[in-house]
């Protein structure tokens, strides 16, 4: 079973359980690849607005879209994301909330993803630190 859009085509092998909230494959179509650093919850200016996991990660997925838009991308091209969270019952309690500011600013778009849970983040009161890959047509 797959999905298809414009883009990429989601990958699921047969008899699958359907993952929620992420991909098991994505086989994206020709075009530019974006490789993304960490984006962590700090602002344009360097500055943490918040040492709260739930403001930190929509503000770490806004720099993640905003470096995507730049290059002429949509969140739609994202591929692969890669979450590394200092915190995994602050995570785990914060679920429903994160997923709200998902859907706002992803909309039903789920990339192939990893969650690493990690004892410490270089740029500090950080709690999350997201990277991704995207295909841009």
């Amino acid at each position: 079973m797959s999905e298809t859009n414009k883009t990429h085509e989601t990958i699921l092998p047969d008899d699958w359980l359907m993952p929620k909230g992420y991909s098991n494959g994505i086989l994206a179509q020709a075009g530019r690849t974006l490789y993304l650093g960490g984006q962590v919850g700090w602002d344009e200016q360097e500055h943490f607005n918040s040492d709260k996991l739930i403001p930190q990660f929509e503000q770490a997925l806004k720099n993640i879209l905003a470096v995507v838009n730049k290059a002429g991308g949509k969140p739609e091209h994202i591929c692969k994301m890669t979450c590394f969270c200092k915190d995994r019952d602050q995570y785990l309690e914060s679920r429903r909330e994160l997923g709200k500011i998902w859907k706002t600013l992803m909309g039903n778009h789920y990339p192939c993803m990893s969650m690493i849970f990690v004892v410490d983040l270089l740029d500090h009161p950080a709690l999350i630190e997201i990277e991704a890959t995207a295909v841009i047509p």
